[in-house]
């Protein structure tokens, strides 16, 4: 950390920050320039206050030379970690292989969820995604069958071999469906639900974390940091688009999140076309355009039915779709020296 000095800064103000550098624990190093005074912080900064030295008098302002989260930085991690969801080695991301995942918004019934999933398998795609508790704007809105949605997850996972990703909306519930899920997700809703992410990183299973709507990246990697911090190192982060003025869509999908977080954080990053857009023909495009990118994954929405579906069904493809476009994908993939073999 880097305290900057206004340029009529007093000796007396120099001291003043020196000490309360010395209370917090830390080194002090003043640097006297021809202009102005910086006092270099030695020591683990992300344990201080940045504003409490910021407001001393005399002090222009902080910059910080570590980033605020320490487990999720990129800082001693030359590749990107792989994160394996299910049993075998069939869906892991963060290595050469781009897994995607696809399925309905919501588990509307055993049928419709197992149908699905065969349609997933059918195309190529690499795990089940499927919410049993839905978290919705409108209260009256259908809520998803909670245990028995999760139950019926695990019956298709059984008859396909697919893994399974879904949601977790509770503290309470991670338990429940971390018993039945191979990976937990968690919603834009839930991204600083800081109890949340706290109990997901005391279970053993993959987290799946998408971003806030409103969300700065150090704001997205410091949330991320509640789960490697509380002992799960199995965090992938999902890009899902924020809220702009834009209205073309339903989300800005921002794909330059891609390269600038492999910049700065050694977990894999998946990208959500789906809620990114809202509208189901812009999908294959902006799936391309993420792998092209260099995402490590893609999480879509499939539906069997799009026109009846009882959630999201303008941002959902069909299984027609989802076949071609994973075959589109195989030779964006090899452009970029990745692979998408099917799962």
């Amino acid at each position: 950390m880097i305290v900057v000095m206004r340029p009529d800064a007093t000796q007396a103000q120099v001291d003043h920050v020196t000490n309360l550098v010395r209370e917090m624990g830390l080194k002090d190093h003043p640097i006297v320039g021809t202009d102005l005074t910086v006092v270099a912080v030695i020591g683990d900064e992300r344990k201080v206050d940045g504003d409490v030295l910021e407001r001393a008098p005399g002090v222009n302002k902080v910059m910080r030379v570590l980033a605020p989260y320490k487990m999720a930085a990129r800082t001693d991690h030359t590749e990107t970690t792989r994160v394996t969801i299910g049993e075998g080695d069939g869906c892991v991301f963060g290595g050469t292989q781009v897994p995607v995942i696809a399925g309905p918004c919501s588990v509307e019934g055993e049928q419709e969820i197992l149908a699905a999933a065969e349609a997933v398998k059918a195309a190529g795609a690499h795990a089940l995604r499927g919410g049993a508790f839905k978290p919705r704007t409108n209260p009256y809105a259908f809520q998803g069958h909670g245990e028995d949605g999760l139950k019926m997850l695990a019956a298709a996972r059984d008859a396909t071999g697919l893994p399974i990703v879904t949601e977790v909306l509770t503290p309470s519930d991670v338990e429940l469906v971390s018993k039945y899920a191979d990976c937990l997700q968690i919603g834009t809703r839930n991204s600083q639900n800081f109890k949340l992410l706290e109990a997901c990183g005391k279970q053993s299973k993959p987290v799946l974390m998408k971003r806030g709507m409103s969300m700065t990246l150090d704001e997205y990697l410091q949330a991320a940091e509640y789960i490697l911090a509380a002992g799960n190192g199995n965090v992938i982060l999902c890009e899902r688009g924020i809220r702009t003025f834009e209205d073309h869509t339903r989300n800005t999908l921002s794909l330059s999140v891609v390269p600038e977080l492999h910049e700065r954080t050694h977990l894999p990053i998946v990208i959500d076309p789906s809620h990114g857009t809202g509208k189901a023909h812009l999908v294959p495009a902006m799936s391309k355009a993420a792998m092209a990118c260099g995402c490590d994954g893609l999480a879509i929405e499939m539906h069997i039915d799009p026109e009846h579906a009882l959630t999201d069904g303008a941002q959902s493809i069909t299984p027609a779709v989802l076949s071609d476009l994973m075959e589109d994908l195989a030779r964006v993939a090899v452009a970029v020296d990745r692979t998408c073999v099917p799962g």
